[in-house]
């Protein structure tokens, strides 16, 4: 699985990616996580707000910060 964290470094940014490692780790999902904060990569997935979340190519969130809960539903489907 393949997770990206889009954002430019903001707090929420922050928070965002400390959530998703923290969902993997109790999954135990085996996935790749990576920090985005390039503004043209950001936008080339049509993300306009951040933080975003995308995995596997598919944008699960924009502009705001997911739950845990959250997450690891995305984690499961």
């Amino acid at each position: 699985m393949e997770i990206k964290i889009l954002g430019a470094g903001c707090p929420k940014c922050g928070q965002t990616e400390k959530i998703v490692r923290e969902a993997v780790a109790e999954t135990g999902v085996d996935a790749e996580i990576e920090k985005i904060t390039d503004s043209m990569k950001i936008a080339g997935y049509g993300v306009f707000g951040t933080p975003a979340v995308v995995i596997d190519g598919e944008v699960k969130s924009v502009g705001k910060v997911p739950g845990r809960d959250e997450v690891k539903g995305w984690l499961k489907s």
